[in-house]
């Protein structure tokens, strides 16, 4: 498959080791003075090592490669202990791999190993990842703009797109979640008024995104760590839209918590056509 892997220039590179402690995927050795590439499988392409290089013999580039393995590397991970494995989620969680962090928790439930970050630092993290996908949060001035009678955005934080929210992040904690289809703030006039204010944001296209089971992971995530308070899931008429009320639905089943569901449906034109209160 291609994908993003490492590549070691061995004409710069002298052997330093600098990048071996950075990589705890274990994907990096010096070998007869150079450093190395040891197996596909074990580099997830994000880049931790690169900052780590004086010399800047690595780079990312996109090449088949095996498929990146979270279960292997996290047989790796656990030799070095607490320490290793803490550092090895939190790059997880800085680079929104939250599919892969899932994986390697689960490892570690499954192993019974304690997750080291479990409850404490990881639901405060920040993305250092790409810039465009940095958790921030904003302080809203409840007022219209006087001299142009504008109305003030109701947007508390960024991202917004599912797949880029970190689901621990602090805007989600104790909050009443708007979980939106891509296409509600184009139908609906008052979008802003009626449904995010006071509320987070998460905005997914349910026909068109890939790697839904990510939003389920963290939907249910942010139920369980984030301590949701509600779910409103806005949706176009259209029925592809059903699977995104379907996925919220399971995700708080799957929670083992009992928090309000609430659906709503905009019509094309822009009207409400339906409200309905699941739990």
């Amino acid at each position: 498959m291609l994908r993003k892997v490492v590549r070691i220039d061995e004409n710069l590179c002298d052997g330093c080791g600098d990048c071996v402690p950075s990589c705890h995927e274990g994907a990096l050795q010096i070998i007869d003075g150079k450093a190395r590439l040891i197996s596909d499988l074990f580099c997830d392409g994000l880049g931790a090592c690169i900052g780590h290089c004086p010399q800047g013999a690595i780079t990312i580039e996109v090449r088949e490669a095996e498929p990146y393995n979270e279960t292997k590397v996290m047989e790796t991970i656990v030799r070095g202990g607490p320490n290793v494995i803490k550092a090895h989620l939190e790059h997880l969680i800085e680079h929104n791999e939250m599919e892969y962090f899932q994986q390697a928790v689960n490892y570690l439930s499954a192993n019974g190993i304690e997750n080291p970050i479990n409850g404490k630092s990881h639901k405060h993290h920040h993305s250092s990842g790409c810039p465009g996908a940095q958790a921030m949060s904003f302080n809203i001035e409840e007022k219209l703009v006087e001299e142009t009678g504008k109305r003030q955005s109701q947007l508390r934080q960024w991202p917004v797109q599912l797949h880029l929210v970190s689901p621990y992040a602090n805007y989600f904690q104790n909050s009443d979640l708007l979980l939106s289809a891509d296409c509600c703030a184009f139908a609906y006039g008052d979008f802003h008024r009626d449904f995010m204010k006071g509320k987070s944001l998460a905005i997914a296209c349910p026909k068109l995104d890939k790697n839904q089971e990510v939003y389920f992971d963290k939907l249910v995530a942010m139920i369980k760590e984030s301590n949701l308070k509600s779910i409103t899931v806005l949706v176009m008429q259209v029925p592809c839209c059903s699977g995104l009320y379907q996925l919220a639905n399971e995700a708080i089943k799957e929670s083992g918590k009992d928090i309000p569901l609430k659906v709503v449906v905009v019509g094309i034109n822009g009207e409400i056509l339906k409200e309905v209160q699941l739990n």
